[in-house]
């Protein structure tokens, strides 16, 4: 199978293109330059892999949780791309992805949310494939759901933002942290080319973000009675 995928949750910009398990990628720090990098590093990558969109099996991207901005990003142009060619799409969640590329039997997966948060998610790789220890959540370092064996490796910016705070509280559980770790569009075309081929795409239409967080900004009052706490707790 053919599979493209695209991943902007964060502030790297990413494409890959899986041929029967082959991958190849175009990866670049963006920062907030997503929409005007994305197009012309697909446009790029199929060009040097001599493929064209009506080549494709299918498209899958990286469907948060993350960056409110970047997730759009992929999944505006996921739509774009596949109503045009035609293609099915498979939504992939980061944490997901950061798991698969771990290279690891068990993982802790935490993404810097700001304002005191990470978004939490533990996997497991068994035989059949990953199992889900403890789903994608929103929530405070120190509550972060427990887990239990030990061999966990942590990977993810929260634990460069929050890392003693996670390292208490999985005490005894962590064989270390990747805090550099973050979701590439190579993981998330390995991860998706299974559910093509069992013929889990769905329409383009339903190109949609994982959204863990209602809110997606602060009032200038609750900036302000962070900012206090932050102050209090220093």
């Amino acid at each position: 199978m053919k599979i493209l995928a695209l991943e902007t949750s964060t502030e790297y910009c990413s494409v890959a293109l899986d041929f029967d398990g082959e991958t190849i990628e175009r990866f670049e720090l963006a920062g907030q330059k997503h929409s005007e990098l994305l197009i012309a590093m697909l446009a790029d990558l199929l060009r040097d892999a001599k493929v064209k969109l009506a080549d494709l099996d299918g498209i899958a991207f990286g469907a948060g949780p993350g960056s409110f901005t970047g997730v759009r990003i992929a999944c505006a142009a996921t739509q774009g791309l596949a109503l045009g060619a035609d293609l099915p799409v498979i939504g992939v969640c980061t944490l997901q992805a950061l798991a698969q590329a771990a290279n690891h039997t068990r993982v802790i997966v935490a993404l810097d949310a700001r304002m005191g948060e990470i978004y939490h998610a533990a996997y497991e790789k068994q035989q059949a494939g990953w199992a889900t220890v403890s789903a994608p959540r929103l929530c405070k370092p120190e509550d972060s759901p427990a887990v239990f064996g030990t061999d966990w490796l942590g990977v993810g910016s929260g634990f460069s933002a929050y890392g003693e705070a996670l390292e208490r509280r999985y005490a005894g559980r962590l064989q270390g942290a990747d805090d550099a770790a973050i979701p590439h569009a190579a993981a998330i075309a390995v991860f998706a080319s299974a559910g093509f081929s069992q013929g889990l795409g769905v329409d383009a239409a339903l190109a949609l973000p994982l959204y863990l967080r209602d809110k997606v900004a602060l009032k200038t009052v609750e900036r302000e009675q962070l900012a206090q706490a932050k102050k209090r707790d220093a």
